[in-house]
């Protein structure tokens, strides 16, 4: 699952790992990411970390909480990479962060790595 309110971001990180064999679900928000995940159980969830209304952190917290949620991995998808930010990352529940601009040769294998 790509959970992210940029549709460029959204549609090129959902196309890469298609091309690649993967199931993709795309989501826009939180309560669209909520929504679905009444409905499926990805083995991964690339989080953005700056949505709309309640952000990825927040969410990952959620869903980190959550006995249905808390076993999937979620990896931010994050163009903040400064000082303190890996640290803030994982303690809010996120297995990992993978930096924005996608690097589109690597992104596979760094989708892979979590997986």
């Amino acid at each position: 699952m790509v959970v992210d309110d940029n549709v460029s971001n959204l549609k090129l990180a959902g196309d890469l790992l298609e091309m690649e064999g993967f199931d993709v679900y795309r989501c826009t928000d939180a309560e669209n990411a909520i929504e679905s995940l009444r409905r499926l159980t990805p083995d991964l969830i690339l989080m953005d970390l700056a949505l709309p209304g309640i952000d990825g952190l927040q969410l990952t917290r959620q869903l980190k909480a959550d006995e249905r949620s808390k076993h999937i991995k979620i990896v931010a998808l994050t163009a903040s990479a400064m000082k303190g930010d890996r640290e803030r990352i994982l303690e809010a529940g996120c297995d990992g962060y993978i930096t924005k601009p996608i690097d589109t040769r690597k992104f596979k294998d760094q989708v892979t790595e979590y997986l």
